[in-house]
Parts: C-alpha cells; sequence; structure tokens
C-alpha cells in the first residue's frame, strides 16, 4: 500500500525546482492524495513527434526504458531491435509491434541500413557499448548510452570526441541526477543552505545477495569481461558526487579487494552447484535454490515461460545450466566486494565513497558536511540541520510504487531521464539534458583512475 501524501503536503516537503531540465508535469491521481514521483504526464514543451528509437540489447534495461514509449506513444516509439536470445528479440518486438525488418540478431546489422530512426538506445553489455556507440555517431543517430560509457578511458573520450565533432544528442543514463533526492541535495548544496560545502561521506550498499546476483554469478561477475565494479556499479556515484560538489576533482586515491567470494572461503560440504547436494544449501544466504526457486527472487535475468505454472522448471534448468545454479565460493569472478575511494575537488572540498556488498539493504547513504549545517539522508528521507538555529529538519523524498511503473527506478530516476532525453533529441538541444558526454564523461576518469589507484598504491591525478 502506498504512503498518501496530500499534494500540499508534498510541495511543501520536497519543494523541487528542477530548474531547465524540462521535465514532465507530476500526474496527480484523482480520487486520492499519493505521492507519485515517476509518473512523467506531458512534456514541458509538446513534442513536435514522437521520436522513434532503435533498442539495441532487449534485456532488462533495454526494457526499462523502452516501457517509457508504451506509456507514452506520443514522445517515443521503438521501431527497431538488436537482440541475439530470440525470446528476448521476441517479446521486445512483439510488445512494440516491431516489423519483422527491422528484428536484427547483432548490433552491427542495424547500420547496414540506411538510417531509419531518429535515435538509438545502446543496452547492450558493457564491453559492446564502443562499436555501436561510434557507429550510431557516424550515421547521425542521437543516441541514449546506458553507462558506463566504455571500458576503457580510451574508448569514452573516442565517443566524447566524436560527440562533440557530430554535434549529436547523447545521454548517458547517469538516472540518479534525475532522483528527486539527489536534485533536493544538490539544491540545498549550491544554495548554501548548510553553509560552505567542506566534505562528504557517501555509501552505495550494493545489498547481499544483490552483490552475489550480479557481481560474483552474474553479467559483471569478471572485470576484465565487462567493467571494474567501480564504473560497472558506482559510476552513478561516483558522477552524484560530482554533480553535488560542482567543482572539478583534482586527486583520486582507493582500496579494495575480494574478500569472501572465493575458494579459500567455501564451507565444508558446499558442492559445485546449490542443487547437487549441497551439505549447507538451507542454511546457506547465497543459495541459488533460495534466492531464484523457493523465494522467486531476481528472476528478471531468465526469459521465463509466460505460463506460470511452467516457471518453476524452467528455473531450475537455469540453476542447472548456467552461472546462476553455481556456488559463489566456486565462481571465476574477481569484482571487490568493497571499495573505498577518496576524492579530493577544487577548493579542498573531499568525498568519501564506499562501495560495500554485506549489507542487509541497498540504495544509498549520504552525509553531507557544511560550515553552517548538517544533512544525512538514506534515498527515502534525510535530515537537514542547521548550526545557526539549532534546528533540524527531516523531509520525505520517497519515490512510491505505482501499479504499471515499476520499471521507473531509481528513485523516480529512469523515466525522468527517458523524459528529459526525448525533450532535448526533439529540439537537437544537448544543452537540455542533465546528463550530456561531456558533464558524465569526468566521473568515469574518476573511475578508471580509481582502479588505477587501487592496483598501484598511489594517489592518482584526475587531469580533465
Amino acid at each position: 500500500m502506498a504512503e498518501k501524501f496530500s499534494r500540499r503536503d508534498v510541495l511543501k516537503v520536497l519543494g523541487l525546482t528542477l530548474g531547465g531540465t524540462l521535465l514532465p508535469k507530476i500526474s496527480w491521481p484523482k480520487d486520492e492524495s499519493v505521492y507519485p514521483l515517476i509518473l512523467p504526464e506531458e512534456p514541458a514543451v509538446p513534442l513536435s513527434k514522437p521520436i522513434t528509437a532503435i533498442t539495441l540489447g532487449a534485456g532488462s534495461r533495454g526494457n526499462v526504458y523502452g516501457n517509457y514509449a508504451l506509456y507514452y506513444p506520443e514522445q517515443l516509439k521503438i521501431v527497431g531491435v538488436a537482440e541475439p536470445i530470440p525470446i528476448r528479440n521476441e517479446r521486445y518486438s512483439r510488445l512494440h509491434h516491431i516489423p519483422d525488418e527491422n528484428r536484427f540478431i547483432t548490433w552491427e546489422q542495424v547500420f547496414e541500413r540506411p538510417k531509419f530512426a531518429d535515435a538509438i538506445i545502446i543496452t547492450t553489455p558493457d564491453r559492446l557499448h564502443y562499436g555501436p556507440a561510434m557507429a550510431a555517431l557516424k550515421m547521425g543517430y542521437d543516441l541514449l548510452l546506458e553507462k558506463p560509457i566504455a571500458p576503457s578511458e580510451k574508448e569514452c573520450l573516442d565517443i566524447l570526441e566524436l560527440t562533440e565533432k557530430t554535434g549529436q544528442v547523447v545521454a548517458v543514463c547517469h538516472v540518479l541526477r534525475y532522483s528527486p533526492y539527489f536534485i533536493k541535495l544538490k539544491e540545498l548544496v549550491q544554495k548554501k543552505a548548510i553553509g560552505e560545502l567542506i566534505s562528504i561521506q557517501h555509501m552505495e550498499p550494493i545489498e547481499h545477495i544483490h552483490m552475489s546476483h550480479s557481481y560474483v554469478r552474474g553479467n559483471w561477475h569478471n572485470s576484465k569481461e565487462s567493467t571494474p565494479i567501480i564504473l560497472a556499479k558506482s559510476c552513478h556515484d561516483l558522477d552524484i558526487l560530482r554533480w553535488i560538489v560542482d567543482r572539478p576533482s583534482k586527486r583520486i586515491q582507493a582500496f579494495g579487494d575480494l574478500s569472501w567470494f572465493k575458494k579459500e572461503n567455501t564451507p565444508p560440504g558446499a558442492t559445485p552447484r546449490c542443487m547437487n547436494g549441497c551439505a549447507i544449501e538451507s542454511s546457506c544466504p547465497y543459495s541459488a535454490m533460495k534466492i531464484y526457486y523457493r523465494e522467486r527472487g531476481w528472476l528478471y535475468v531468465f526469459d521465463l515461460p509466460e505460463e506460470k505454472e511452467k516457471q518453476g522448471d524452467a528455473i531450475l534448468e537455469y540453476l542447472r545450466t548456467t552461472n546462476y545454479g553455481r556456488c559463489v565460493y566456486d565462481m571465476d569472478n574477481d569484482q571487490c566486494d568493497h571499495y573505498i575511494t577518496n576524492i579530493e575537488f577544487e577548493g579542498g572540498i573531499t568525498a568519501s565513497f564506499s562501495m560495500e556488498a554485506f549489507t542487509p539493504w541497498g540504495g544509498r547513504r549520504t552525509r553531507i558536511m557544511g560550515s553552517m549545517g548538517y544533512i544525512e539522508g538514506d534515498m527515502d528521507r534525510f535530515t537537514i540541520y542547521d548550526f545557526r538555529t539549532g534546528k533540524s529538519e527531516t523531509l520525505e523524498s520517497k519515490a512510491i510504487d505505482v501499479e504499471n511503473y515499476e520499471h521507473a527506478g531509481h528513485g523516480g530516476g529512469d523515466w525522468r531521464l527517458v523524459s528529459n532525453w526525448v525533450q532535448a533529441v526533439d529540439q537537437h538541444n544537448p544543452n537540455l539534458l542533465t546528463s550530456t558526454m561531456s558533464q558524465s564523461i569526468e566521473s568515469h576518469i574518476m573511475g578508471f583512475r580509481a582502479e588505477k589507484s587501487r592496483l598501484n598504491g598511489k594517489v592518482e591525478n584526475i587531469n580533465m
């Protein structure tokens, strides 16, 4: 049951000023007062026509962004898809009524055709961002580019250079910039509600099951096949720190390691697969049988039959044949399960960022220290302390789940990003974006330099 607020209470509590980001108005249900942070109703400026887009990669993120078109067809229309997994290709094409001639197996096949849409949505695996991004820009497509931009610093800079050369609109999916929680934090800092900004402590608690699912068993389990976890998971957070501080970063230092999910920590009696007679399966928090079969969690990665009565057998087959059924202590993973980064910004402002796998919850936790106050928050709410008055105030900023909007996540940021992007593409004005290539590149450089620091044990300069 969604928590209820009156409209007046919501406006009083949040007081969001979105500036020039041209986000849609909030849609308020007629029959009850709720707090729907994720419901864009109409664009701030009516579009001349729906933006047409081709989705490269019809997995989880491709569906998150593509589903915007299902609810706002006057703004976005998906006209093509490239996806090598047949069932994903078929389902995405059926959902968006994509004609057979616009269905492709590989991203390369899309660019063998003359340009037939306004834009490309790139939600391929991390290592397959660079090729389609460069090809799309050369052909005159605008881009919605999932983070990380590319697996290497050079490739990121190549995409930036070509973006600036072509003048195309490229939005990087730093969706936290569109979350009302972080928008409000930035606003408070920039208008000096706590005086001069001194330092920030920021933590990303991954949540222990999420860690095992995505970074031990999942697509990002091996940094050499994807990207280091500081980019794969936490370039959002580096970006948010840079965005809130609003000054260039100068130096960075990092420490981290893979401490737990490795062979030497295998419990006695464990088997290579959880379903093959493991002696501790019933008590292991990372049991694949528990997570995926008994509790039916994290199933978005499985292409399950639509008939519920057939799903159990399909899940078991995945656990027999894929990494998702393997013991977390017997994988070829190398991603750090704890990672600490210290950053110095221009003007002596400092920030510490901690990514932690072993927590019971996810989200973010933020502490901001100013000369005249202090802010502490967890993405659902934050408290601001004013040293001058001795008073404190707690503001609610929780994005409520609303039926049919389950994909508009990241604190309401996912679809706010898409809404911002279609405006920018329609007007062919990248300055309307909150997350352009030029704005997003520094956080990626920070991530690459952090990983370099972690590996060589030195403080790294950040030269932009």
